[in-house]
């Protein structure tokens, strides 16, 4: 192939890409809030989580405010949004396609289903690692008490929505006077918010205390383990928080 060939071809493929790009994403400009991104598209959260976007108690800040925080280009991670695999789409649960009910089955489900099963087991290996190895790394021992503090508001948050929130939140799809059904739940989602800031500042904290939940050579298996449950809690706990923040709360305060 000539150089002229290889040019032309080579504009043509940047020219494809780009219509990609435009046909995917012109949906998005530096204007669109973070949350409403990753409500378009659930997979986009994994690009968010690698720049460290928050989009879940960060969700209503703009796309172009969060690159600017982080001193990105807003263009770029357009790109980068673009380019996620199309079958991810396929695995991602879309809350807009479910109903109010749905929606807390879901939440209930996947994402108290997995604080059920997962926090057991972090606070035995944040006992076990900070009892073996707080002498050598003090702040393994800072690790295990806040999350001794975050398990325990963690859980009674999650049983406050599955005893109380979730199922008034059900009722307003039968309810018959919405509008004080809506606005006795406006109050209880202000606190449920407040919460989450609180939970996202104690996962900044886990990820500060782990140096980014990287173990040093010296770490056992154990804390190896544990670094990475708390690096996944991190990520469902980011995609739960953005599920209630900005998709079933605004949706549940739009019924009238």
């Amino acid at each position: 192939m000539n150089e002229k060939s290889y040019a032309a071809t080579n504009m043509y493929s940047k020219y494809i890409f780009m219509c990609y790009v435009y046909s995917t994403m012109k949906n998005i400009t530096p204007e669109t809030a973070v949350g409403e991104v990753v409500r378009a598209f659930p997979a986009r959260s994994r690009i968010f989580e690698n720049l460290g976007i928050d989009y879940c108690c960060g969700g209503k800040h703009s796309l172009g405010e969060a690159c600017k925080a982080k001193g990105l280009d807003p263009a770029t991670v357009v790109a980068m949004l673009s380019a996620l695999d199309n079958s991810s789409r396929e695995t991602q649960a879309d809350p807009d396609t479910l109903t109010l009910s749905e929606l807390c089955d879901h939440i209930q489900r996947v994402h108290h289903g997995y604080l059920r099963e997962e926090l057991p087991r972090l606070d035995f290996m944040t006992r076990k690692v900070a009892a073996t190895h707080g002498d050598a790394e003090p702040r393994l021992r800072d690790v295990r008490n806040l999350f001794e503090i975050f398990s325990k508001k963690v859980c009674a948050h999650t049983e406050k929505e599955n005893d109380e929130v979730f199922p008034a939140i059900r009722q307003l799809e039968t309810a018959t006077d919405k509008r004080n059904s809506v606005s006795a739940l406006k109050a209880e989602f202000d606190t449920l918010e407040s919460e989450h800031l609180n939970t996202g500042a104690a996962l900044g904290r886990f990820r500060e205390l782990t140096d980014g939940y990287t173990a040093p050579d010296w770490a056992c298996n154990t804390m190896r383990a544990l670094y990475d449950g708390l690096r996944q809690m991190e990520r469902d706990m980011h995609q739960h928080i953005h599920e209630e923040n900005n998709v079933l709360f605004p949706r549940a305060l739009a019924i009238s």
